[in-house]
């Protein structure tokens, strides 16, 4: 599991550690990624972030995606059960 943020690995590194997140943060500073998976993003304060969003992949094939994420503290649930019920 990871979590992808336009921010400089730096920052995510930090943010690891101060939010204790048990997985690693990935720099897309450039939206390479982004925009070759035309994800969906927000402009504030003239600073560009990507809207949350969950992608679920086996292998090199994306095979579910939760957007959008709301209420943000619902979606480890809704994926938890996506995957069970993928297990029957």
């Amino acid at each position: 599991m990871y979590g992808l943020s336009g921010d400089e690995t730096e920052w995510q590194r930090e943010a690891v550690e101060r939010l204790q997140l048990p997985y690693e943060l990935l720099s897309d500073s450039a939206f390479t990624f982004v925009e070759a998976l035309r994800l969906p993003t927000f402009t504030f304060e003239g600073r560009r972030y990507i809207k949350r969003l969950t992608l679920l992949n086996r292998g090199a094939r994306i095979e579910k995606v939760f957007y959008p994420v709301f209420p943000s503290d619902r979606n480890a649930a809704d994926v938890l059960a996506h995957l069970r019920a993928s297990e029957d």
